[in-house]
């Protein structure tokens, strides 16, 4: 089973994306690309027992400008997706 993550868009500090493949307790979380660091905030954590959906993540005013991509890994913190990467301004 391949999962997938996909960035949708930026609006207002709010990331959309959609995955497939994703289960409970899987984590998705925001990776700068310069540096490589997983932000400890926001973290979303998938809840629905459906694999498949959309997720809305408020970027909080710590999260400077730059380049970010999304990175899922599934509840015992083993890599499982990676979005396309998009720009925060």
């Amino acid at each position: 089973m391949i999962s997938v993550i996909r960035f949708v868009e930026v609006e207002n500090r709010v990331v959309s994306a959609t995955y497939r493949n994703l289960m409970i307790k899987a984590k998705v979380v925001l990776v700068d690309k310069t540096s490589g660091t997983q932000l400890p905030d926001p973290v979303t954590t998938i809840a629905s027992p459906v694999p498949a959906g959309s997720l809305r993540i408020r970027l909080s005013q710590e999260v400077r400008p730059g380049t970010y991509f999304l990175v899922a890994f599934n509840g015992h913190g083993s890599y499982l997706a990676k979005s396309a990467e998009f720009e925060v301004r």
